[in-house]
């Protein structure tokens, strides 16, 4: 009789044990309505992982303006076999500029930056005095990319035309004439903010900590060098081999102590997926300004890349629109030399996306992803 209590108390701790792992796995909402297991994604994640030989993958996915599916997937560092955790750090590349957008419209509304006037009346540059018509940008053509400026003058070829030398400045049109995305442009933006504050562009990040950070809960998100990153940063990867580079996309000027908003943002999908959520739910900005922020203001022609293969139309404060046949995709990319990363959300749906790959993999992984997720041009 002693004998059989104890199998007895072995018998129902496997049957409870079963129970629990039969409870049944969180289901997603795709884009079109219909429904996937979360299982389902991962299976989906790791085989495009496999067949892009991608290293490591940080993705969350929104449903409702609540966060559904939260992963980071592989490696951090293929040479040491790191894995990720929800701790791992990646570069943003141009998936800083967005949260830029936000901090420049809280900034406004204080008064601190007013977005029509012109940026030269703020802080003129010497540099760009060889074209006199850089004195008629101010910030909204920043944000919505029709500065006229190149994306970056050392890296742009200027039209044979304009006989100027690499690394000199130069323009394309006049500003507002029309889409010319420029990284520049927003580090111009940032220079004239710096110059208008009591913070120097070292210290930029105190002023992104309170005005954004702070505000809508976002724990790890970084322009400059923080301690945190030495434990956590991820490494990118070109070719499946490691590269062991220090800081941001290897700009000439750029280091880990001056502030650039155009892609010198770090930080992964559990972070950046809250600012995704704050801008669904019009969070820590006036209704008013949020409406300024996502309206349509850049035309994209139908010749160019971007409306070609990406589907955008139109260029607002920070984002790029997508009309689709029932909703509006508001969405942006980045790439650097060896990272990527795509994010998309819907305010009328509340459905939305964000993923960072180590590797320049990820404009390929979003095209089957958008796939999957059913999300459909016109």
């Amino acid at each position: 009789m002693n004998r059989i209590i104890p199998i007895l108390c072995l018998f129902l701790i496997v049957v409870s044990c079963k129970e629990q792992k039969s409870e049944p796995d969180p289901t997603i909402r795709l884009f079109d309505n219909s429904e996937i297991s979360s299982a389902h994604l991962t299976d989906f994640l790791n085989q495009q992982m496999d067949s892009l030989e991608i290293p490591g993958l940080s993705i969350a996915i929104i449903n409702d303006a609540k966060v559904v599916y939260n992963k980071n997937i592989g490696y951090a560092n293929l040479d040491t076999k790191k894995e990720l955790t929800e701790n791992s750090i990646f570069e943003a590349a141009s998936l800083s500029k967005p949260v830029f957008a936000y901090m420049v419209m809280k900034l406004s509304e204080r008064g601190g930056i007013v977005l029509t006037r012109p940026l030269h009346y703020y802080l003129p540059d010497p540099l760009m005095e060889v074209d006199q018509r850089y004195k008629n940008v101010n910030a909204i053509h920043v944000l919505s990319h029709s500065t006229g400026f190149p994306n970056w003058r050392w890296h742009d070829k200027a039209p044979d035309a304009l006989n100027v030398k690499r690394g000199t400045f130069y323009m394309l049109q006049n500003p507002g004439d029309g889409f010319t995305y420029s990284g520049e442009g927003y580090d111009y933006l940032a220079r004239v903010i710096a110059s208008n504050t009591e913070y120097k562009m070292s210290e930029l990040d105190n002023l992104f900590e309170e005005l954004v950070q702070k505000p809508l809960g976002i724990e790890h998100m970084y322009f400059t060098w923080d301690e945190y990153l030495y434990e956590h940063k991820v490494y990118g990867h070109i070719d499946g081999k490691v590269n062991n580079r220090n800081w941001g996309s290897g700009l000439p000027y750029q280091n880990s102590y001056k502030f650039s908003p155009s892609g010198g943002l770090h930080t992964n999908a559990e972070n950046y997926v809250q600012f995704l959520i704050a801008m669904m739910n019009e969070e820590g900005l006036l209704s008013e300004t949020y409406e300024e922020m996502l309206k349509p203001r850049t035309v994209i022609e139908k010749t160019h890349n971007r409306y070609k293969e990406d589907g955008n139309t139109h260029w607002s404060l920070g984002f790029a629109i997508t009309p689709l046949k029932n909703d509006t995709l508001y969405n942006h990319g980045g790439t650097h030399s060896d990272f990527q990363s795509q994010m998309a959300f819907s305010r009328n749906s509340k459905f939305g996306y964000v993923f960072f790959v180590n590797t320049k993999k990820g404009d390929e992984l979003n095209k089957t992803l958008k796939e999957f997720l059913k999300i459909h041009y016109n």
